[in-house]
């Protein structure tokens, strides 16, 4: 008897098999819709833009020049004779720095009004 279910299930599964190959094959899906094409784009309006571009302005004038050479150097300093000749050598420096300082700030300021 234990012959019995074991041909039993046998048959079973061999008709399960042959079932599914009898089986008519699956149709294809069907094609996709076609997307709707989009309307042709306007071809953009072409012009021209001109671009004007600021000619660099030359801020140091050329009659600045270099800076003076200073009397109160170092070495005018120490060859200096006195306490008194250093005192004018630093009083002609200063008042030399001070011309110098004020030439430079207004070549600054007009500068900076030129980018203006």
């Amino acid at each position: 008897m234990s012959r019995g279910p074991a041909l039993c299930g046998a048959m079973l599964a061999a008709a399960a098999l042959a079932g599914c190959a009898a089986l008519p094959p699956r149709a294809p899906p069907p094609p996709a819709p076609a997307a709707a094409t989009p309307p042709a784009a306007a071809v953009p309006a072409t012009h021209v833009v001109k671009v004007y571009v600021p000619k660099p302005v030359k801020c140091v004038p050329e009659d600045l020049g270099p800076p003076p050479a200073y009397p109160d150097s170092d070495g005018a300093l120490r060859d200096a004779g006195g306490a008194a000749d250093r005192y004018q050598l630093l009083a002609a420096g200063r008042i030399l720095r001070e011309q110098r300082l004020a030439r430079l700030e207004d070549v600054i300021k007009r500068c900076r009004n030129a980018s203006r």
